[in-house]
């Protein structure tokens, strides 16, 4: 109990104190016996107008005789009064007194004493000690009053009852005799800064351990101020304080929450997110934390509705370098057993609380010797809360405390749960976002060659990055196409934005692409096609004027190259792409001045080619401006890193996609990149050979002795019948339709046979089918039939018919060419 508060005191503000308050002494009669200073200054009398004078006489107002005489009768049978009673002052003014009377026992009789005081002074002064009163016996907040040593002079019953012990027992006491840990070093400190700067400590938040409780932490506000005496000398230093657990709690929650809501799933990278979850909940929920998924929620797919099998821990978090060394790691794949925790909570999709692990027996089956291991590092409580969204399980997010001592509590378990449940949203929205992008990916390199052809005319390398995930999949694409002639097609282009609208066109373009290239046009022709088809690709999406929803294709860039194995000629078109980078076999690096055609998509305007002369063992480099371009960086310091990458002579292709990869690319490119390395070869002049026949009967023959001639001295004797008929049927349309000009035979020896015969004719040569009756029509059905591939091309000069024969190979699995 609190020591009582005395009724009278002469405290400093105490207005019925001696030095303060007006006093007189009555006799037993009521006449006026003594009669102080300030008496005189309170009512105006001097002594000598009032000693031996009734004061009912002088002081009382007629109007207030009833109530005068009251008071003297109560203070004649209580041996004392105290009250309010008007009196007039000698100028005749009424005033408001507030009395305090007492008898007093002389030897000559009884007398009495009293002393008074303004009445609003006194009103003042009794509320004030009211509000003292109230702080020390009634006040919620505990208050505790401490020596300049910080001993403890006083408590209130609020403090008392926070201390778990009578307030009398507090007295002389200090704070470490309640408190454990660090705190009472802080508390103590603080209290220390108050007494010596005089500055208040005001609501300064506070956690604390009983000794009583030590398992318990409790969060206290603490305000404080200096004591001082009215000369101004320090007495010792007032302590508020007021247990905000229940308040800290709340608001560390929706700070928790907040921060979740701010740090989780700003990818969507779900490694990512789990990793994020993990960060946060360490260490203002958990000492150590988990995050498993089902094994298909892991790679992005639906969650199983079935049993629930196999889990990937995702992440893991600790406070304790040594706690991770017991957790699975990140990465492993296990299911739990039916006992523990984890796997009812994955059963009953209900969170589980675990205050005290010694006495939860299912916890052992997971791992027995993990289990011993926990408890010897202090693992001690569990929350295993399920990560659910949209209808879906997801996994599962495990909570332990160990350094912590006070064990998990149904609060903890309710922060768990919506933590968890807005953890999970973003967790499934990157799942959600790997499926597609998977899918998307996918489709993207179901549209990409898988390999590069093997060809004659060049050596080939090649690099695909694809951007960072955020940034979706590209329309980027590079493609390598055979051509007739031993020719050979390099193609490298870039569809205008991202996403699966980006991949579906540049499928469409690469299709285009290899259609328009075994029609055999030239460059510019391929680029004026392609033109159109985005022209129409465009319109396709914007029906009667109005724009359909998502990302829409407008345009694309393309580099079509063409390039010549015999004359070693490389006819190049660009629509608004970069120019190629051509190496020269001693390192020398250019970028040649291509004609510049407009994007892919504005319509109506015209393309050019331009010819190249590259000697053997050049080196064409074609990209995407994803590989050159870069936030931050000018696209002419990109193309000087290109150039100082491909300056290295004697490297092999591969190596040099790697360093060019190496000087100009992020570990994640925020475009997709595409880069298509070209060696260069020549056919030598001993696998040509060509002829100029005469418009005659006679051409068909001599047609066929030049290529049995030939086959002869390349060691294919036994094509010789096969290549001869081919060539006599092309010789003949020739004369027959060619217009009476000379027609041109051309053998190449290659990785098949190719005949050509070329003539100044435009005029296309048509495969049908001969009917019974008549009389010619078979001949272009016996080329298709004998040949692998066959077709036609157009020059400036007319066109040319090309076949392809596969060359025999001889009992060994080698070419007969070879042999």
């Amino acid at each position: 109990m609190d020591a009582p508060v005395p009724v009278f005191g002469e405290g400093p503000e105490d207005p019925f104190a001696l030095h303060r308050a007006a006093s007189s002494v009555l006799d037993d009669h009521g006449r006026v016996v003594g009669w102080s200073e300030l008496a005189k200054a309170l009512l105006g009398y001097p002594p000598e107008e009032v000693l031996g004078r009734a004061a009912v006489e002088f002081l009382v107002d007629a109007r207030d005789r009833d109530a005068v005489l009251d008071a003297v009768a109560t203070c004649e049978r209580d041996r004392g009064w105290s009250g309010v009673l008007p009196v007039l002052h000698r100028s005749g003014q009424r005033l408001e007194l507030s009395f305090r009377a007492r008898a007093v026992i002389r030897a000559s009789g009884r007398e009495w004493f009293l002393v008074a005081a303004p009445a609003e002074e006194v009103l003042q002064w009794a509320t004030d000690r009211s509000v003292l009163d109230g702080l020390f016996r009634r006040s919620p907040i505990g208050l505790s009053v401490h020596a300049p040593d910080l001993s403890i002079l006083r408590v209130n019953r609020a403090l008392a009852r926070f201390t778990q012990l009578p307030a009398a027992e507090v007295r002389g006491r200090r704070t470490g005799d309640f408190l454990i840990g660090p705190d009472v070093v802080t508390i103590e400190r603080r209290l220390r800064r108050v007494l010596e700067t005089g500055e208040p400590l005001i609501f300064t938040e506070q956690p604390c351990r009983l000794r009583s409780d030590p398992g318990h932490e409790r969060v206290v506000s603490v305000s404080a101020f200096r004591m001082e005496d009215p000369s101004g000398g320090v007495l010792g230093v007032t302590q508020l304080v007021e247990d905000v657990t229940d308040r800290y709690r709340a608001r560390r929650r929706l700070t928790l929450l907040n921060r979740a809501s701010a740090r989780i799933g700003t990818t969507l990278d779900l490694a990512q997110t789990t990793r994020e979850l993990a960060d946060v909940a360490v260490p203002d929920l958990a000492d150590a934390v988990s995050v498993d998924l089902l094994e298909p929620v892991a790679h992005g797919e639906e969650s199983a509705t079935e049993a629930i099998g196999l889990v990937r821990r995702m992440a893991v978090h600790s406070i304790s370098p040594e706690a991770l060394e017991v957790m699975y790691s990140a990465g492993e794949v296990f299911h739990f057993d039916a006992r523990t925790p984890q796997a009812r909570c994955l059963a009953e999709r209900q969170p589980i609380l675990e205050p005290l692990l010694q006495s939860s027996p299912g916890w052992y089956f997971q791992d027995r010797e993990r289990t011993r291991r926990a408890f010897r590092l202090g693992a001690h409580s569990l929350i295993v809360v399920p990560l659910t969204a949209r209808g879906s399980l997801l996994g599962l997010l495990s909570l332990w405390r160990a350094k912590r001592p006070e064990p998990f509590e149904a609060d903890d378990l309710t922060l768990a749960e919506e933590f968890a449940a807005r953890a999970a949203v973003c967790i499934d929205n990157a799942r959600r976002y790997t499926q597609q992008h998977r899918a998307a990916l996918t489709l993207q390199h179901s549209l990409l060659p898988r390999e590069l052809p093997e060809h004659s005319a060049v050596e080939l390398a090649h690099r695909y990055l694809p951007a960072e995930p955020a940034a979706g999949v590209g329309g980027d694409w590079f493609d390598v196409i055979p051509l007739s002639g031993a020719r050979v097609a390099l193609v490298v282009g870039d569809v205008v934005g991202h996403g699966l609208h980006a991949a579906a066109t540049m499928g469409r373009l690469r299709t285009a692409v290899h259609t328009l290239a075994n029609l055999d046009y030239a460059p510019d022709e391929v680029l004026f096609h392609l033109d159109d088809l985005v022209n129409r690709l465009a319109d396709e999406q914007e029906p009667s004027g109005r724009r359909p929803h998502g990302q829409q294709i407008v345009g694309a860039t393309c580099l079509y190259a063409v390039y010549d194995p015999i004359s070693r000629l490389c006819t190049l078109s660009r629509a608004g792409h970069l120019p190629p980078a051509v190496v020269t076999p001693d390192g020398q690096v250019s970028l040649p001045e291509l004609p510049e055609g407009p994007p892919l998509g504005l319509g109506g305007l015209p393309f050019e080619s331009a010819e190249l002369e590259l000697a053997e063992g050049s080196l064409l480099a074609l990209y995407t401006d994803g590989l050159v371009e870069a936030r931050g960086r000018d696209v002419d310091v990109g193309l000087e890193r290109l150039r100082k990458a491909l300056s290295r002579p004697g490297r092999s292709l591969d190596e040099t996609c790697t360093a060019v990869q190496e000087a100009l690319l992020p570990e994640r490119p925020r475009d997709d990149v595409a880069l298509l390395l070209a060696r260069t070869r020549v056919l030598a002049p001993e696998q040509v050979a060509s002829w100029e026949l005469p418009a005659e009967p006679t051409a068909a023959a001599q047609a066929r002795d030049l290529t049995a001639a030939t086959l002869t001295r390349w060691g294919l004797e036994e094509m010789a019948f096969t290549a001869e008929l081919v060539v006599s049927e092309l010789i003949t349309n020739a004369y027959r339709y060619g217009g009476g000009t000379p027609a041109t035979l051309r053998l190449i020896r290659d990785r098949c046979l190719i005949c050509e015969v070329s003539d100044s004719s435009s005029t296309a040569p048509h495969l049908r089918r001969a009917r019974t009756t008549d009389e010619g029509g078979r001949g272009l059905f016996l080329v298709a039939q004998l040949t692998e591939r066959w077709g036609t091309r157009y020059t400036r000069e007319g066109k040319t018919v090309w076949t392809e024969l596969p060359l025999l190979t001889s009992p060994d699995g080698r070419s007969a060419a070879s042999v």
